[in-house]
């Protein structure tokens, strides 16, 4: 009788290297995939928060005024402007998600910071419709990197997903992710300057900001100025 012969633990190294590689050629385009899918949910998401707060401004006569940051989701307060009086509370914060009536995170689970021009957040007074006037313009300034060239300046308000790696980015509990570092920690270190480019090894947040000219071209057409 014939012996049966079967595999030598090299020919079954070769078989299992040969799956594997295969699997990793396939799991790699899928994690592109997701990261696009997720990148591409982010995108619309920015637009439709710029949206709801040109809508906001159009309503109140003024811009939303940003959430506290370290509120974590459930306690009272959470996504809600911070405004104590006429004035807003905070320059900058996290997207007020429940005062906009809009989505908490971004894709990746994290909230957008948000920064306004407090100018323009301001009540408005004496009767007028809005808390600013035609020439009253912002104090943001979006840079292609943190000190590059300008792409936009006197810009009314910033929103920023800090993207797949979320450094800088307020999670959910109101514990700020650190280790942003570069272009990144430009759009996490509170100050008027954000940076907004391609992205690449070190960079990969997502900014979108209004434009004073969109906003007041809204107002005028609401009737809330001039």
């Amino acid at each position: 009788m014939r012996r049966a012969r079967g595999f030598t633990l090299v020919e079954l190294a070769v078989a299992l290297a040969v799956i594997g590689l295969l699997l990793g050629m396939l799991v790699m385009p899928l994690s592109a995939q997701v990261d696009q899918q997720r990148n591409s949910e982010t995108q619309k998401l920015l637009g439709l928060n710029t949206e709801a707060v040109l809508g906001f401004a159009v309503a109140n006569g003024r811009l939303p005024c940003p959430a506290t940051p370290g509120t974590a989701t459930g306690v009272a307060g959470a996504g809600v402007e911070n405004k104590p009086g006429a004035a807003c509370g905070l320059t900058e914060g996290v997207l007020p998600w429940a005062t906009l009536g809009v989505q908490e995170t971004d894709a990746w689970g994290r909230r957008f910071t948000y920064r306004v021009t407090l100018v323009l957040a301001d009540d408005p007074t004496g009767g007028l419709q809005a808390s600013f006037m035609l020439t009253d313009t912002g104090d943001i300034t979006v840079k292609a990197t943190s000190g590059g060239a300008s792409i936009a300046t006197n810009v009314a308000a910033v929103i920023v997903s800090h993207g797949k790696n979320g450094l800088g980015a307020i999670q959910t509990s109101g514990v700020q992710l650190a280790g942003a570092a570069g272009d990144e920690l430009e759009n996490a270190n509170a100050d008027a300057n954000f940076v907004s480019k391609l992205p690449d090894t070190a960079f990969d947040d997502l900014v979108a900001w209004v434009s004073p000219n969109v906003l007041k071209s809204r107002m005028v057409a609401a009737n809330r100025l001039p």
